[in-house]
């Protein structure tokens, strides 16, 4: 038996509760020999202290627990696991058998923790008086099935939602019990003794483990597996090696259970085999788990390729949709430009209208007065039709000036002259129930443009303004230096850095909602009756504006008033630099 355990284990026992080996009953030898010589992963805990017995297997789970950990009560190495283990101590030590599988734990190495999953079954073992003094923990290390799994069901979830269900019944597949029994077959004495597991697995009552040969256990054995099974035992204890072996249980109503047996045979002396131990797991479940991921597996490029076709006909059906929509929006711009023309076409026939009828009516009236030789007379009706003439003129400069087919007459000016200049203008056009202010910057830099032209654009701003405060308010203009930089965002073209000259016109008046703004400088809008004006206004600003390199916003709110602001390059005379 010494030759189990190292001299370092020795001497760990020998100052343990369990004492010296050779004091040991015959049940803790046999159980420690049986831990020790397995190769899967076992502890054994004995007696009222719970001392820890463990092979090389298990010492490899146990990191940094191990070796100090060998012959010590299993509390004292294990305390981080005292909530877990204290209830399942406390059953098995009842004389029940307790399994758990995929249990989480953190590998304990000297540096850092690993995580870790175990398949952990516990079973009672008994002493010569059938009590139970000993606990046997067998340990299958599952992290890389875990990990396995949880990619496929990743994998099968972002694939298709429809798979939730069959996800929901694997995880129950992964989560149900297995349980792992015992075998110690005494070769020499033809005594196949096995715990209540191991004998619950082959069909055999728990009450008659022990007291059957090892042919009634393999009665229950797959008839396509029986003869495998037998040879592979065979061979084992033949060659005095180890043994490993899958194969089915076959109940009497048909159902198949799968069964995973690792062993070992130990030698009772030159050329002979005395003991043949080790322990078996139940897989069936497992098997059912790696068979239906599997299949999922397999499934996953068809369903794959199947999303795909869909996507592809979804994109088709989309780009159609596109399509329709463009088409849709096409004949909607075609009837706003339509209906633009109608009214630039009403407003421009209103305008020349007028102006022709008081150039037909001071000829015609020139004419009468002729044939009744009132000639001295014929003067005011003579300029009459030239004041109308002038103004259809004016209408015609306007809209060629839209159109950037006029081309502007610039000289430098200065911008707090011309506005002082126009300031009883605006004061005649603003109306009695508003009131003007003008404030002039001090040291206002000169601007090149058409005089013409500004004078135009700022009067049509004060006739905006007047009309947006039809109940009276405060009307403002306004000159400043100012600075441009691309941060400047509320014109619709991109601005060129630099020093402007900002003519600002601002009221308090009924101000815009975001849809009329959003439209202020488009071509013909207007809110104003069919017939009562061209809807050029701001238009032409915006395209004066541009002709002059410079820029035009305006900010508004419905409800708090209009800021129209014109910015015009600074003028630089190089013949004085």
């Amino acid at each position: 038996m010494s030759a189990v355990f190292s001299d370092r284990q020795l001497a760990a026992l020998a100052r343990s509760p369990l004492g010296p080996v050779t004091d040991w009953p015959h049940s803790l030898r046999t159980s420690a020999q049986m831990v020790m010589h397995s190769p899967m992963p076992m502890l054994l805990l004995w007696g009222d202290e719970l001392t820890q017995l463990y092979n090389d297997s298990f010492a490899a789970l146990a990191g940094n627990k191990h070796p100090a950990g060998f012959a010590q009560p299993v509390h004292f190495s294990w305390p981080e696991y005292a909530e877990f283990s204290r209830p399942v101590i406390a059953a098995v030590q009842a004389g029940q058998s307790r399994s758990y599988l995929d249990q989480y734990f953190l590998y304990p190495d000297h540096k850092h923790a690993t995580e870790l999953w175990l398949d952990l079954t516990f079973s009672p073992i008994h002493d010569e008086q059938a009590n139970v003094a000993g606990i046997l923990m067998t340990a299958v290390k599952t992290s890389r099935r875990r990990r396995t799994a949880i990619k496929l069901r990743q994998r099968s979830l972002a694939s298709r939602k429809a798979q939730h269900d069959t996800e929901e019944r694997l995880q129950l597949a992964l989560t149900a019990t297995n349980g792992v029994g015992t075998w110690d077959w005494n070769i020499d004495q033809d005594l196949f003794v096995t715990d209540s597991r191991f004998a619950q697995m082959h069909g055999i009552e728990p009450q008659l483990s022990g007291q059957l040969p090892i042919t009634a256990y393999l009665q229950g054995v797959h008839p396509e597996d029986r003869g495998l099974l037998t040879r592979s035992i065979k061979d084992c204890v033949l060659s005095n090696g180890e043994y490993a072996q899958e194969y089915r249980l076959q109940n009497l109503d048909g159902k198949v259970r799968w069964i995973f047996a690792r062993g070992r045979c130990f030698s009772g002396g030159p050329g002979s085999v005395q003991r043949f131990m080790g322990a078996a797991l139940d897989i069936t479940e497992r098997k059912k788990t790696e068979q239906a991921l599997l299949n999922l597996n397999e499934t996953l490029e068809e369903r794959v390729a199947q999303r795909t076709q869909a996507l592809a006909e979804a994109n088709v059906q989309l780009q159609r949709e596109m399509q329709e929509r463009e088409r849709a929006e096409e004949a909607l711009r075609h009837a706003q430009k339509m209906e633009a023309v109608g009214q630039l076409t009403g407003g421009i026939a209103h305008d020349f209208n007028n102006m022709l009828t008081g150039i037909l009516g001071s000829l015609d009236l020139m004419k009468r007065y002729i044939a009744a030789g009132r000639i001295t007379e014929v003067g005011r009706f003579t300029d009459a039709a030239v004041s109308s003439a002038q103004r259809a003129a004016a209408l015609t400069h306007r809209l060629l000036a839209f159109s950037r087919r006029q081309s502007l007459d610039r000289r430098p000016l200065d911008p707090n002259q011309l506005v002082s200049s126009l300031q009883a203008l605006f004061s005649s056009t603003k109306g009695a129930l508003i009131d003007l202010r003008v404030e002039l910057g001090d040291d206002i830099w000169a601007v090149n443009t058409d005089s013409g032209q500004l004078e135009s654009a700022l009067l049509n701003l004060i006739i905006n303004a007047r009309d947006a405060m039809p109940d009276g308010g405060e009307l403002v203009v306004k000159t400043a230096n100012a600075y441009l930089t691309d941060s400047h965002t509320s014109t619709l073209e991109p601005i060129k850095a630099g020093e402007y000259v900002m003519f600002e016109v601002s009221d308090n008046g009924s101000g815009m909602t975001p849809q009329i703004l959003s439209k202020a400088f488009d071509p013909f809008f207007t809110t104003k009756p069919v017939g009562q004006g061209t809807g050029l206004g701001l238009s032409m600003i915006y395209g004066f504006a541009q002709q002059s390199g410079g820029h035009v916003s305006i900010i508004s709110e419905s409800g708090s008033g209009t800021r129209v602001r014109l910015h015009l390059p600074r003028y630089q005379d190089k013949t004085q630099a």
